[in-house]
């Protein structure tokens, strides 16, 4: 019930603003550049969608059918629609995602063009009259628009894992992984894939954010900032039964005085397993000369964070504290649910984010080489207590940052995307990067493309401008650096030596890209892993879906094709023969690709919470996949939940346990006691239960040896333990 509210809550956040707006989703039509026929399109969409439903192509992910398609970026595309514009009231064309480059007209007049898929774009109409105007939407193709600066910039750049020979990934304000990635393919979509209406320019409230300025006892101060678009003389604020004229403040960051609450007996936000994900509703309504405007109903938790990220007595410390408790991040790194973004719907958000609260976790990712989410995604981790680990878009490349064109671009986005997300109390930190600093200091990038110390020295210097300098800058502008903090990448250390696991965060990657056994998650702890992992397939029956039968087996043109990694499948088949009997047939190998994943991700988050306390989080790598294939997470493209799915949940538990060789290793998050019974036996005869009692009154690791306990001794020489047959916590 409590999901359900804040869902209806904030997906009809405006009444008022509802009645602004005209959604444009209707009567559109597209057609390649050069062809004369148009054809029925849906907004929001892809071509790709558009193409499929009007059966010009078949199922993008059946087979090879990437790679049969691939001419589909290359082509530039139109989409026109007519509307009506029904007044001279004031308004705007407004579009909340275009992907990516697009001139827009009206009535064959230029309104302006688009080259950023992570931007709001919005283009004035007061020169229309009244009457049924044609809307037209012309794309160019990424490869298109940038072939010619790629060509001519002096520097080759890495670009991610992008697949082809021309890299404009690092070029592109687009998502980097449809370009492709070790999980990914390569679907360069285009499309207006957010909603797209005309909004009416009258007074409204834009936005609104609540903060926590001190908290005494149970006594919070709150502050609510608000921003009114198309301020008019004679307007007012009500907000709990009072009403407060506006004055606008010249010159401040903050363009209206925020309002001060005083909350007693204020109820707190907390992270899954620490306590309730708290949410007040309420309403700020806006008038003028006392007659009603607009409404803004919206939802806020209370709560404070901090990034403890300093010099401490083992090296340098990196976790979360919120409301002033340190908090055990768990939980897993998020990548955008498809390939063609308009078809994740609203109840695949809710499924996919259910099943990682249902599995313990109390932060996600999300991670730069995506997209900044929709707001049902952060709606849904703020009712949820699932804290958010929010990277920048930027992954896996050195960029153009020498560009001031570049740069502005990156301004406005950045700009755009805190306005609209800073309101959401599940977002705790903001990231740069993905991977960026750590692969120019280790990967070997100035070797591998041959960069001069001048080439180094500008790319460096870029990076430093764009990470160090311009992001934090419009953080502190339009959020708060000391409410909600920012580090420029991650990871901040690299695995490649056992003394940089001692400082802040760490992406290990020795296992799978290594080569190592799972053994070394034993030892390859680092004080916040942000990623690890291991690969499995998705189950047969997900593959059937998208392959036909005759593929069906790992050696296949197309299942080969299917992996995207450049380790391929034979780390996954080692692992399996080491565990297993070698496969009777594809089937049995993808159980037993799910059952290696299990076994790794349990050692690995088994060694993370039984150092808890030197590390302070465990994020694996992948909660879920953007299509059917092999890949490192746990829950396919389709929802289904693979065999390591259930192992996480079992590791992220509150009260966590494991035996090792009669070692019983516990880690608690609050004060708790143990009541134990073990079974032991000889030759097969079971024994009476033992059971033995523990009082803990402090959070934390322990260990007992059970072999050691009073209880036990009279079974040590001649029996041995057979299992643990009750265990339970009690406060």
């Amino acid at each position: 019930m409590k999901l359900f509210k804040l869902i209806l809550l904030c997906t009809f956040v405006h009444f008022a603003q509802g009645q602004m707006k005209q959604l444009l989703h209707s009567n559109w039509e597209f057609k390649m550049e050069g062809e004369s026929q148009w054809r029925e399109a849906k907004v929001p969409g892809t071509v790709h969608q558009d193409l499929m439903r009007e059966g010009l192509i078949e199922n993008i992910y059946f087979e090879n059918n990437e790679q049969r398609y691939q001419w589909i970026e290359e082509k530039n595309w139109t989409y026109r629609c007519s509307f009506n514009l029904k007044d001279q009231s004031k308004q705007s064309l407004v579009f909340e995602g275009l992907d990516t480059y697009a001139e827009i007209f009206v009535d064959d007049s230029l309104l302006g063009s688009c080259t950023n898929m992570f931007r709001t774009w919005e283009f004035d109409l007061s020169n229309f009259s009244i009457g049924e105007h044609q809307l037209k939407v012309v794309f160019t193709s990424p490869y298109t628009f940038h072939q010619k600066e790629v060509k001519a910039y002096p520097r080759k750049l890495a670009a991610g894992s992008e697949a082809g020979d021309l890299k404009v990934s690092p070029f592109s304000r687009k998502a980097a992984y449809h370009f492709g990635w070790d999980w990914a393919p390569r679907l360069v979509t285009c499309g207006i894939y957010r909603k797209v209406y005309l909004r009416k320019n009258q007074p409204r409230i834009r936005e609104l954010e609540v903060s926590v300025l001190a908290i005494r006892d149970s006594t919070v101060f709150a502050q609510f900032a608000y921003d009114i678009a198309d301020h008019e003389p004679n307007l007012s604020i009500q907000f709990q039964g009072q009403e407060f004229p506006i004055l606008k403040e010249k010159g401040a960051l903050n363009r209206y005085p925020p309002l001060i609450k005083k909350i007693e007996k204020a109820k707190l936000w907390w992270p899954k397993g620490y306590g309730d994900a708290h949410l007040y509703y309420d309403t700020l309504r806006l008038l003028r000369n006392g007659q009603l405007l607009d409404e803004f109903p919206f939802c806020y938790g209370l709560r404070t964070v901090d990034l403890v990220n300093e010099a401490d007595s083992i090296g340098t410390s990196f976790y979360f504290k919120i409301n002033g408790v340190p908090i055990f991040a768990k939980g897993a790194n998020y990548v955008p649910q498809d390939m063609l973004l308009p078809r994740v719907s609203k109840r695949k958000y809710r499924s996919l984010l259910l099943q990682a609260a249902n599995a313990n976790m109390n932060m996600l990712r999300v991670w730069g080489g995506g997209v900044y989410e929709k707001d049902i995604f952060y709606h849904l981790c703020d009712s949820l207590g699932i804290m958010v680990w929010q990277d920048f878009m930027f992954a896996g490349t050195m960029y153009p940052a020498d560009q001031r064109s570049f740069l502005n671009n990156v301004a406005k986005e950045v700009e755009d995307n805190i306005r609209r997300l800073r309101k959401h109390t599940s977002i705790v930190i903001w990231c740069g990067n993905n991977e960026i600093e750590v692969a120019w200091k280790n990967w070997g990038w100035q070797k591998q493309f041959a960069y001069s110390k001048q080439d180094s020295m500008i790319l460096w210097k870029g990076y430093k401008n764009l990470f160090d300098s311009l992001i934090p800058t419009q953080i502190a502008k339009f959020d708060d650096l000391q409410k909600r903090p920012y580090t420029p990448s991650s990871p901040l250390s690299n695995w490649g030596t056992a003394e940089n696991f001692k400082h802040s965060s760490m992406h290990y990657w020795g296992v799978w890209h290594g080569g190592d056994d799972f053994e070394a998650f034993d030892v390859n702890v680092g004080r916040f892993m942000v990623e690890y992992g291991f690969q499995s397939f998705p189950a047969f029956k997900t593959m059937r879906r998208v392959m036909a039968d005759s593929s069906l087996y790992l050696g296949s043109k197309a299942m080969q094709n299917r992996q995207k990694s450049y380790i391929g499948n034979a780390e996954i088949e080692r692992q399996v023969e080491k565990y297993y009997s070698k496969p009777k047939d594809f089937e049995s190998f993808i159980k037993a690709s799910q059952e290696v994943q299990s076994k790794a991700l349990e050692r690995a988050i088994r060694a993370h919470r039984s150092q808890q306390g030197f590390c302070m989080g465990s994020l694996m790598w992948q909660l879920n996949d953007c299509w059917p294939g092999p890949s490192w997470s746990i829950i396919d493209y389709f929802g289904k939940e693979k065999k390591a799915y259930r192992t996480v949940r079992k590791g992220f538990r509150n009260d966590f346990w494991y035996i090792d060789n009669g070692i019983l290793t516990i880690v608690l998050e609050k004060p708790r006691r143990l009541e134990l019974t073990l079974r032991y036996q000889k030759q097969n005869v079971r024994t009476q239960a033992v059971t033995i009692n523990r009082n803990f009154t402090k959070a934390g690791v322990y260990t007992i040896d059970l072999w050691k306990e009073e209880a036990s001794k009279s079974f040590q020489e001649n029996y041995k333990l057979a299992y643990v047959e009750a265990l339970f916590f009690s406060e």
